[in-house]
């Protein structure tokens, strides 16, 4: 039977701190800005940029100055280096860049917020200080008002949508909010936005093109001939330029038919490179991306010209209403492959980063998500992950159960009550020790092999060799021919098999095993090793000892025989030492966590539940092979004391041999140090 802990979360501190292992690179900045060098992104001194870190949405981004010096502490202890200021534009939001409370009506937004701009500025400072880099988002949500002198703006979407690509005043408009945040200037670093290396990526507008189906959209907002018009007869003077015909006049605007789909790919570049050129003109230094998601092929390709590509990927299938709220409780490892559509928007030559990712609550299996997407962005050789979210506000004081940050949904949309906020989420938060060392640290390498799969059909996202080759090898999308440095090219409609005859996925480092037989997946390097997914479903690579007890022994030097049925747990050195010869390591054990009295049926979650927070307590056995005598294991709870020291011995073959999760002392985080 399952037995859980409280598991309680505190705005200001983790149960372990580990910014010390990342000493060096405070503050943030300290070796210039970055740049897009090839495939990587690198400061000026040469060094690899590579990031793990959360997005502040909305609210959160504008805290007191004392919650900003105590959240920007807490990240930097579970290993953050990045923040990236999400939804700043959005008018549901309080405080929001336009307006810092509720109350007086707001008839522009063309201009910023005092106190909004004052509260950014020093948490920007803060993170600064603790070695925490920022990505700052440009158009989100910015919803155009009377004053702005829009045309059928009480018809648009956020964001003008569609027809910020397209309309010539919203670019002008876009260009003037982009001048005031480059420009602006910071009192507590004493820099201008656009000269302060703290900031090293941005995005022209977020989560939109041209390409998407907008049948869904045009349900959402108001018909506005206005811009249709302009849209078709910029179509007609394109058609003409390029000697083709086409039914301008009453083709669906929304197909992606040919010449449709590459008149839409010449207006999506030409925007983004008149918006990459006035940002460029202004004297920002950081890389420049287009947008972050995918609908079709054309959307990269509309890109080529930016500096880096970013994508966005969620690992869900719910609803989630005010009455009915279903949650998709399934593992990464029942999937044979989880984002083929994030891994398409690689684009070879270019840096790649993803700016909002989840898996979230509160699916059961949820504590997977960091180390499985880590460990293969790690060995896709891409420059970092952000998840979407760590909070909507900053009033978490009052937050005490899992997704449940706000007390009614956020302009009618319920998720945004917290379903995506993490910073209290023992299930996945408590994983991103690893999850940034791996990271942070290339625990994982780069895999070997590069493939580039070549790609044709705009109109579609063809992933077939992604869902195959994303954990073996890298792979990158690509155009024109096989890019330098590559080994193959393969066609983008080419189907492989994902796993081998025994239902193997290994990468071709041998770091990385995914069991799709098992549901268990293993992570096998000299500084980090996990064991995560289905334990005791399938037994494979075990080995019996002295004691009776079945290992895992897939992982080596590192064997796990776990009675919990499913179970995160995951080993990082400390140190610069492999974990074989490690005085300081960092075993983290983490699986179901859930609200007190929190009730379900099936996938429907019936009620909420309460705090305390509660998680459940992983029953395994522990082998690790190591050269350090007198290693001592901690328990630490979660206000950071040592909840006990755990019983240990050595065995013949030099392994240290523990239990964990027993009656004395059950806890998620071990310190294990040398005495």
């Amino acid at each position: 039977m399952s037995r859980y802990i409280p598991q309680p979360a505190y705005i200001d501190r983790m149960p372990v701190d580990i910014s010390f292992v990342f000493a060096d690179e405070k503050p943030a900045g300290k070796r210039g800005f970055v740049k897009a060098v090839g495939e990587d992104l690198r400061f000026e001194d040469g060094t690899l940029a590579r990031f793990w870190g959360v997005n502040f949405n909305g609210g959160a981004c504008f805290p007191d100055k004392e919650y900003a010096k105590k959240v920007a502490q807490r990240l930097a202890q579970v290993g953050c280096n990045l923040v990236r200021f999400h939804q700043l534009d959005a008018e549901w939001d309080t405080p929001n860049i336009f307006a810092f409370t509720k109350g007086k009506r707001v008839y522009t937004t063309r201009v910023l917020d005092e106190k909004s701009m004052d509260a950014l500025d020093y948490l920007v400072y803060c993170l600064k200080e603790e070695g925490i880099y920022c990505y700052l988002d440009m158009i989100t949500y910015r919803h155009y008002k009377e004053g702005d002198g829009v045309v059928d703006c009480e018809k648009l979407l956020d964001k003008g949508r569609p027809w910020a690509i397209v309309d010539r005043k919203m670019r002008e408009l876009q260009k003037e909010y982009c001048d005031q945040l480059w420009n602006h200037y910071n009192p507590y670093t004493k820099l201008l936005y656009k000269e302060d290396p703290v900031f090293v990526m941005t995005e022209i507008i977020n989560e939109e093109d041209l390409f998407i189906d907008h049948h869904s959209v045009r349900a959402e907002h108001k018909h506005s001939e206005y811009y249709e018009n302009m849209f078709r007869e910029m179509f007609r003077d394109w058609l003409a330029e390029n000697n083709l015909e086409f039914d301008w006049q009453n083709c669906e605007l929304y197909c992606s038919d040919d010449p449709m789909i590459q008149f839409k790919i010449h207006v999506s570049r030409t925007y983004f490179q008149e918006m990459y050129d006035y940002i460029r003109s202004l004297g920002v230094k950081i890389p420049i991306a287009g947008t972050n998601w995918l609908k079709t092929t054309a959307s990269v390709k509309a890109e080529t010209e930016m500096d880096f590509l970013d994508g966005h990927h969620y690992y869900y299938d719910w609803k989630w209403g005010n009455t009915e709220r279903t949650c998709m409780n399934r593992s990464v490892n029942s999937s044979p492959f989880i984002f083929p559509n994030l891994g398409k928007r690689a684009l070879a030559g270019k840096p790649y980063f993803v700016s909002e990712w989840d898996m979230p609550w509160p699916n059961s299996y949820r504590a997977e998500g960091p180390l499985y997407y880590a460990a293969v962005g790690a060995l896709q050789n891409w420059s970092g992950f952000a998840i979407h979210t760590y909070a909507y506000s900053c009033l978490l004081d009052k937050m005490d159960i899992l997704g449940r940050e706000l007390s009614s949904p956020v302009a009618g949309v319920p998720y945004r009550e917290g379903i995506f906020s993490i910073w209290n989420d023992p299930a996945k938060f408590g994983m991103f020790y690893h999850a940034a060392l791996i990271t942070r640290r290339a625990d994982v390498s780069p895999a070997n092999k590069k493939v580039g799969v070549q790609a044709d059909a705009m109109a579609k996202a063809l992933v077939g060799p992604f869902e195959s080759r994303l954990e073996k090898n890298r792979v990158k999308t690509c155009f024109d021919g096989k890019p330098e440095g590559y080994d193959e090219v393969i066609h983008e409609t080419v189907k492989e098999p994902i796993a081998d005859e025994e239902g193997i996925i290994r990468s071709d480092n041998g770091q990385l095993i995914r069991d799709m037989k098992a549901m268990t997946a293993y992570i096998d390097t000299d500084r980090t090793k996990a064991v995560y997914g289905l334990h005791n479903r399938f037994s494979r690579g075990q080995s019996n000892h002295k004691s009776a007890i079945k290992y895992n022994t897939m992982v080596e030097g590192f064997h796990v025989a776990c009675k919990t049925d499913f179970a995160c747990i995951a080993l990082s050195s400390l140190t610069d030492a492999p974990i074989c010869e490690s005085d300081n390591m960092l075993l983290t054990t983490i699986g179901r966590a859930r609200n007190s009295g929190a009730q379900f049926d099936g996938d429907k979650m019936l009620e909420v539940g309460h705090a305390p927070i509660m998680a459940e307590v992983i029953d395994a056995q522990i082998r690790i092979k190591t050269n350090r005598p007198n290693l001592k294991v901690w328990g630490v709870n979660a206000e950071g004391f040592y909840a006990g020291l755990i019983d240990t011995t050595y065995d013949e073959e030099g392994y240290l041999c523990f239990r964990v999760g027993d009656e004395n002392n059950p806890a998620c985080y071990y310190l294990i140090v040398q005495d």
